[in-house]
């Protein structure tokens, strides 16, 4: 992103900060308060010397008194001021995660094409840490601000030829501020781009770990992280080589005035032209301002890392979904034109995934509401496209998609999805017990539903065996089970939404043929009365639907029960032998997943 992107960070950012500014203000308020109190020892330090001390006007324990009443009330203001601006901090936090999280769940799928997950979990960890370390120095810094500016403003007062030779290093240090903000942005926008990448590789090595241990390929990921890791530190060391030219310098600058102090003020006491209780104040004052003038760069700093986590936070909240809510939206009838809801028409669809490839090409299609449909075709044709379509996952190019009479795009997305249940060919299961898993869209749906999915789905007699039944907790994304075991939960969640619409999009293909009998009476039940569209390759699972069609070069070009396509159509059989023959051997394989898998889940 160009330089001309980074206000739109700030901008955010003060949204944000904007919800926040009554408790932001009271911790301005609470910081105020603690600069007038550390404002104020030095000088009941200079009246106890000149009046407890120098004069005995005053009585010495009286002042020491009012120092250690002020430096208590000092204390309970620095817990406030910390607490509050901590608290504001993790607030804003909180609140840009929750809306990011939101925002990426909005997204269309199409961007989670395309995006790195590494990326998008850097942004929404520690870009969001570097935000979170500025806004708390917000409050603070602005109460260093205001006893810096006390401090001049009393130093003056005091004496003003010390005053100068004090504050004369300030405005180099705002020359050096202005070059270091300049200079750290670039070397810290490398930083987080170096961290989102080695986030990346960890990520893809952790989710691919079975492609990884499977080709032997350790070796080759370590190599990747590696590479990024070395990317990381150079980026880092350039980062530090910045902050150690500019920052030392800082940090020594007000020193240089503390040491102007006590040669000219010494000087002056001894001719008598200045009271010692005047240059310990002025001694205290100068070095009660190093620490604030130190934390300018640390500040400055932080705002730079700020900077390039909003831009890159900003960078994914400024895409609009090019999939969303219309607006106004219609309901989906509760009846359908026979009493049976679930009817879907195709009217001239046509899609590509981009502008150059179509997929489907003026695809038409009828499915009454209640019928069964197998979607056949080779690879390529267009049949999860279909699926994908149904549920607005991508919108069609051309034409319309109609559900009971409307157009999908009139729906609001979510009525439309908790109308239309998919069971992907890749299944994902949640790191959560088998009955959470199933009851996915409904969490509070009772254990009688759950079951009641579970057989119709095959699944409830695998989950039985399971050490604690539909209470096993389930490793991550499911590969605690076989890939058939972990399909047919995945259609008993998809059963238990009761979608008007069942779309299994291969669902079958991880089980083994010879198992496969054994979830095909259950979906002869489940396909009975509902409307369902099976994307599937096996004869046997094909057979299951009332009515097959075939698709070739995203259009259909047969469509007829699989006894009557088998005897008159050449296409349909070349495409079923395919596959077939693709299947070299699996069962074999697939019943060895199957036990392994039972034996996995039991561990």
């Amino acid at each position: 992103m160009g330089n001309a992107a980074r206000p739109d960070g700030w901008r955010l950012l003060r949204r944000t900060l904007r919800a926040q500014r009554r408790r932001l203000s009271l911790g301005v308020a609470v910081g105020l308060g603690w600069s007038a109190a550390k404002v104020s020892i030095p000088l009941l330090v200079r009246r106890a010397i000149d009046r407890g001390i120098e004069t005995s006007a005053d009585p010495l324990w009286l002042w020491s008194l009012a120092i250690v009443a002020v430096g208590l009330v000092a204390g309970v203001l620095t817990a406030a001021r910390r607490w509050i601006a901590f608290n504001e901090s993790r607030w804003t936090e909180t609140t840009l995660r929750e809306r990011l999280f939101n925002h990426l769940q909005r997204l269309h799928i199409g961007y989670h094409d395309r995006a790195q997950t590494g990326q998008l979990m850097s942004r929404a960890s520690t870009d969001l840490q570097q935000i979170q370390a500025l806004v708390v120095m917000i409050p603070l810094t602005i109460s260093n601000l205001a006893m810096v500016l006390a401090i001049c403003v009393t130093l003056f007062v005091i004496d003003p030829t010390l005053a100068i030779l004090a504050l004369l290093p300030l405005p180099f240090i705002n020359v050096l501020a202005k070059r270091f903000s300049g200079r750290i942005h670039p070397a810290v926008m490398a930083v987080q781009q170096q961290m989102a990448q080695v986030a990346t590789v960890v990520e893809e090595s952790v989710a691919g770990i079975r492609v990884v241990k499977g080709f032997g390929a350790e070796a080759t990921q370590a190599t990747k992280l590696d590479a990024a890791a070395a990317g990381v530190r150079a980026a880092a060391l350039n980062s530090a080589k910045v902050r150690a030219r500019y920052l030392p310098v800082i940090d020594l600058l007000p020193s240089l005035g503390l040491i102007a102090v006590l040669g000219v003020g010494g000087h002056r006491v001894i001719d008598g032209d200045m009271t010692l209780g005047d240059l310990v104040a002025f001694n205290a004052f100068v070095g009660l301002m190093i620490w604030p003038l130190r934390t300018i760069g640390m500040t400055i700093a932080s705002a730079q890392r700020a900077a390039a986590a909003l831009e890159r936070i900003e960078e994914i909240l400024s895409i609009e979904p090019l999939i969303a809510d219309p607006v106004d939206p219609v309901e989906l009838p509760t009846v359908g034109a026979a009493g049976v809801v679930g009817a879907v028409s195709f009217r001239g669809v046509s899609f590509g995934y981009d502008d150059e490839h179509r997929v489907l090409r003026g695809f038409d299609l009828e499915i009454p509401a209640g019928a069964s449909v197998a979607i056949v075709g080779a690879t390529g044709s267009g049949k999860s496209t279909i699926a994908r379509l149904i549920a607005r996952l991508y919108d069609v190019g051309s034409g319309a998609i109609e559900l009971d009479g409307v157009d999908i795009r009139s729906l609001r997305l979510h009525d439309l999805r908790r109308s239309v249940g998919i069971v992907f060919e890749d299944t994902f299961l949640f790191h959560d017990s088998v009955a959470a898993n199933i009851a996915f869209a409904e969490p509070e749906a009772p254990m009688e539903r759950i079951e009641r999915a579970a057989r119709l789905a095959g699944a409830h007699d695998f989950v039985g065996r399971l050490p604690e039944g539909y209470a096993t907790v389930l490793g991550e994304r499911g590969y605690s089970l076989s890939g058939g075991q972990r399909q047919r939960i995945a259609i008993a969640r998809a059963i238990l939404a009761e979608p008007r619409v069942l779309i299994l999009d291969d669902a079958t293909s991880a089980v083994d043929p010879s198992k496969e009998h054994e979830i095909r009476g259950a979906l002869t039940t489940v396909l009975s009365g509902r409307t369902t569209i099976v994307i599937a390759h096996r004869a046997a699972t094909i057979a299951l639907a009332e009515r097959v069609v075939l698709l070739d070069e995203g259009r259909v070009v047969a469509s007829g029960r699989h006894e009557e396509l088998l005897l008159t159509e050449p296409r349909y059989r070349d495409v079923l032998a395919t596959w077939e023959a693709a299947e070299v051997d699996q069962s074999d394989v697939d019943v060895v997943d199957e036990s392994a898998g039972g034996r996995a889940a039991v561990r």
